[in-house]
C-alpha cells in the first residue's frame, strides 16, 4: 500500500503567511497545489504534506525569498504542537519520559514521522525521518520544522533559551551566512541519514520544569493551581505515598469521578494511573534525594515502595540511572544518563 503523507495544516500557516506579508497571490498558489485555499481556524486539520513543500518552494522561488523554511520555523513556538502531543510533554516528570512520548506519538504531527534517539558520546541524537520521501527535493521545508518542534520540546525542560550544538538535515541543505548568524553556537550539518538535533545525556534527567518552578516558589508567590484531573491528583497523592498510594478506586472518589471515566481523562494525557502514581512517586523520590539525608530505602519507603529493590528500576527506567547515582551526581552538578541502560532502542520508543 502507497504510503500518503499528511501533515498539519499549523506547519503550513508559517509559509502562507510569510507569501501573504510580502504582497504574494497566496490563495491562488495554494488552489494551483490543491491546497485549502483559506487556513484559518484549521490548525488540526490535515493536508497532503508534498503538495505543502511545493507551495512552500514556489512561494520562495516566485518571490525571491531566502530561507522561507528558517523563517517559518521562527514563528513556531512550543504552543503550535497539536493539543494531544503538548499534554503529554507537560505531564511527563523528566525530558527523557517526555521524548518517549514525543516519539510515540510523532504520528499526530505528521502521519509519516518517525523520531528515534541514537546516543552519540557524551550526546543524544534526536532523529527524524520522514518516511516515504526518498528522493524528494527541498524537503528542508519541513525538515527545519522537524528540528524546531523537537528543539522546544527540549527547551521545556533545558530553559527557553537553550541552543543546541549541532543541527542537521537529511536534505543536502547548507543554511545561510544569514541564518548561521541567529545560531553563533551552533554547528550545521547537511546530506545526513536523517534530520537531528544534539542534546548533552545528562539532560535527559532534566526534571519537568513546571513542577519545579512550583515546588520552588514561596507559598505567596505561587500561581492559581490547574483544575484538570491530573493537576489535582499530582498535588494530593503525595500525601498518600507513605501508605502505598491510594488505589484507582478511591483517587476516582477522590476527585468526583467513576473509575471509568478516571481512565479516560487520564488516557487524554497519555496516561494510565498506575503511570502517573509512579511519576508522582519518581517526584517525590527526586526531591527526597536531592534535598535530605534520608537512607535511600526510607526514601524507597517514603515514595510509597514495599520493596527497595522495585524502587531502584522505577526509578532508573524513569531517570535513567539508579537512585544512588541520582544523589551523588546531582550534588556533583555531574548527573548523566547511559541512554544504553535505559533500553532506549527502536522497540521501546
Amino acid at each position: 500500500m502507497t504510503v500518503i503523507p499528511l501533515t498539519r495544516c499549523q506547519f503550513l500557516m508559517p509559509f502562507a503567511e510569510i507569501h501573504s506579508e510580502i504582497g504574494g497571490p497566496t490563495a491562488a498558489l495554494l488552489a494551483k497545489f490543491r491546497l485549502p485555499t483559506s487556513l484559518e481556524e484549521k490548525a488540526d486539520h490535515y493536508v497532503l504534506l508534498l503538495p505543502a513543500v511545493r507551495f512552500a518552494t514556489a512561494a520562495q522561488e516566485k518571490q525571491g525569498l531566502s530561507e522561507i523554511a528558517f523563517r517559518a520555523a521562527q514563528r513556531l513556538s512550543f504552543d503550535h504542537l497539536s493539543d494531544a502531543m503538548r499534554v503529554r510533554i507537560r505531564h511527563s516528570p523528566t525530558l527523557l519520559v517526555a521524548l518517549q512520548q514525543m516519539c510515540k506519538w510523532a504520528p499526530v504531527e505528521d502521519t509519516n514521522l518517525r523520531l528515534w534517539l541514537e546516543p552519540y558520546d557524551e550526546s543524544v541524537k534526536i532523529c527524524s525521518r520522514l518516511i516515504g520521501t526518498e528522493g524528494i527535493s527541498h524537503l528542508e521545508m519541513s525538515q527545519w520544522l522537524q528540528n524546531i518542534f523537537v528543539l522546544h520540546i527540549v527547551r521545556q525542560f533545558a530553559g527557553a533559551y537553550w541552543t543546541p550544538r549541532v543541527i542537521a538535515f537529511e536534505a543536502n541543505y547548507v543554511p545561510s551566512k544569514e541564518v548561521q548568524s541567529h545560531w553563533p553556537d551552533t554547528r550545521f550539518m547537511s546530506g545526513q541519514k536523517a534530520s537531528w538535533i544534539e542534546v548533552p545525556l545528562q539532560f535527559l534527567s532534566y526534571p519537568n520544569r513546571a513542577d519545579v518552578v512550583r515546588s520552588n516558589l514561596h507559598e505567596t508567590e505561587r500561581q492559581p493551581f490547574s483544575n484538570d484531573v491530573v493537576s489535582i491528583l499530582k498535588l494530593t497523592l503525595p500525601s498518600y505515598l507513605d501508605e502505598g498510594g491510594p488505589a484507582i478506586v478511591q483517587a476516582a472518589e477522590m476527585v468526583g469521578l467513576s473509575v471509568r471515566s478516571l481512565q479516560r481523562k487520564l488516557a487524554l494525557a497519555g496516561l494510565t494511573y498506575s503511570g502517573l502514581l509512579e511519576q508522582v512517586r519518581f517526584n517525590n523520590a527526586m526531591q527526597l534525594l536531592s534535598d535530605t539525608e534520608n537512607k535511600i530505602i526510607d526514601v524507597a519507603f517514603s515514595s510509597g515502595y514495599a520493596d527497595p529493590a522495585h524502587f531502584a528500576r522505577a526509578f532508573r527506567r524513569i531517570s535513567g540511572f539508579t537512585p544512588r547515582e541520582f544523589r551523588e551526581r546531582s550534588r556533583s552538578g555531574q548527573a548523566e544518563i547511559d541512554l544504553r541502560a535505559c533500553q532506549l532502542d527502536e522497540g521501546r520508543l
